[in-house]
């Protein structure tokens, strides 16, 4: 198996949610890594949430698994009425269907990173909800609860 140079990799802060939900992600950088392994069956980044930064909005897969493994720092983890610290060495995962909205938030003053894996459906293939705003997300893009699109791409 080849050893991945990490910070060989390009490192990128995009992010396709539309404004205003877009801001709470500004400080959210991640590394692709699935792609580089050549891995297609899943998708795999090391992310990195400078303090302040939350992971994605709260949200749920309903076709795709998640795990996602502390490497260093400090997040918040929260849930559906749940918070709960982790710190390196922890390891949380959300089953796929299970409505249950979740995100990082870095609460602390310094960075803290994490490996998150998906497994399921191909890497922006997805389809899911956000838990506090009115936005689903499906492989052709962001949309309103009631299919009002909006006009954004999902990055895969």
């Amino acid at each position: 198996m080849p050893k991945i140079d990490l910070a060989a990799l390009p490192q990128s802060n995009a992010t396709g949610y539309p404004e205003p939900f877009n801001r709470e992600v500004a400080g959210r950088w991640f590394r692709r890594l699935a792609p580089v392994l050549g891995l297609t069956h899943m998708g795999a980044s090391h992310v990195v949430l400078k303090p302040g930064a939350w992971s994605s909005q709260r949200h749920w897969h309903a076709d795709e698994d998640e795990l996602l493994i502390m490497l260093s720092g400090e997040a918040v983890l929260i849930e559906d009425g749940t918070r709960t610290v982790l710190r390196p060495g922890d390891i949380a995962g959300w089953a796929a269907e299970v409505e249950n909205g979740h995100h990082l938030v870095n609460e602390s003053d310094a960075d803290c990173s994490f490996v998150a894996i998906g497994a399921g459906a191909p890497p922006g293939e997805g389809s899911g909800a956000y838990s506090d705003i009115d936005m689903v997300f499906r492989p052709d893009g962001y949309f309103t609860r009631g299919g009002q699109p909006y006009p954004t791409k999902r990055i895969k």
